[in-house]
């Protein structure tokens, strides 16, 4: 089960155990330049705000119809870091425009035990971005597909999926008593649901500039993966004109400018401004069309 609070998503799994959930927020910051030279991690700037597609399916893109889960507004000055929290170990697999931010690779909804592509629930508290060599990731940032830049077309020249993709594995209830934790819950917030399906979007990730991050190698064990249940949930990327469109609301302001990297000592692009004129994005994202994320 999926449900969104306070601009998280709270992944739970009450059939599993009462303590099996985690929280995972989307941060906003800054974009490190591109140009091959590692970085260290840019300061962080707050959450992304997220907004269930159900509230507004009368005004969704038809490519949302068949989708559930939450969108998010992003400009071109923003980056982004996806942060974890809980106690209950996950197994935690994500992609950006279907490709797998851990290897890089193919998207697939299962676990694979040959090769590690997820991410293990709590050693890994954060992800910066898409994982490149050991202790390198390239950083989330925000493209409009037209741009040919997002993940999926700089990997495979397709760009038929985008936005985030999320699945959650619990560990089965016997191998987590075995480790004798104390009883830790995550508060209940009492959220509302989101359903989530497959769609496609008009706005993705791309992999930015190169930064130090280590993703951790599972160290309890593939077995120990309950692979009998699992949950999922899209996060589509939307930009300002498009959110505009969809919600009837001005975009929430950015707190990004051209002073706040200049204080971070990093460079501000022109091309940062560029969707303050709007990106090219949904051209019918006022119609009648209907979600199908339940509310």
């Amino acid at each position: 089960m999926v449900e969104l609070k306070n601009d998280c998503l709270f992944f739970r799994f009450p059939e599993v155990h009462p303590e099996a959930n985690c929280l995972i927020e989307f941060k906003r910051t800054l974009r490190i330049p591109d140009d091959n030279r590692e970085y260290s991690l840019p300061p962080g700037l707050g959450s992304f705000p997220l907004y269930r597609v159900g509230d507004y399916e009368n005004r969704a893109p038809s490519r949302w119809l068949e989708s559930g889960g939450v969108f998010l507004p992003m400009y071109q000055a923003e980056a982004m870091w996806i942060y974890f929290h809980g106690a209950y170990p996950m197994a935690l697999k994500i992609a950006a425009g279907m490709v797998d931010a851990v290897t890089g690779g193919e998207w697939k909804d299962e676990l694979t035990r040959d090769r590690q592509d997820y991410l293990v629930l709590p050693d890994q508290p954060w992800l910066d971005g898409f994982n490149v060599d050991r202790s390198l990731i390239r950083q989330f940032v925000a493209m409009p597909l037209e741009e040919e830049g997002t993940a999926r077309e700089q990997l495979a020249g397709d760009d038929s999926h985008s936005g985030v993709q999320i699945v959650a594995y619990p560990m089965k209830r016997a191998e987590y008593d075995k480790l004798g934790y104390e009883e830790i819950f995550l508060d209940d917030p009492s959220a509302i649901e989101v359903d989530a399906g497959k769609t496609e979007e008009e706005m993705g990730l791309a992999s930015g500039g190169l930064m130090r991050q280590e993703i951790y190698e599972d160290s309890y064990g593939f077995d120990v993966w309950d692979r009998g249940f699992s949950s999922r949930c899209f996060v589509h990327i939307i930009n300002s004109m498009q959110f505009l469109a969809l919600t009837g609301h001005e975009p929430p302001a950015s707190p990004l400018d051209a002073q706040t990297y200049a204080n971070a000592g990093l460079p501000w692009l022109e091309y940062y401004d560029s969707d303050q004129r709007a990106l090219q994005g949904v051209k019918n994202s006022a119609g009648p069309e209907t979600a199908a994320v339940k509310k």
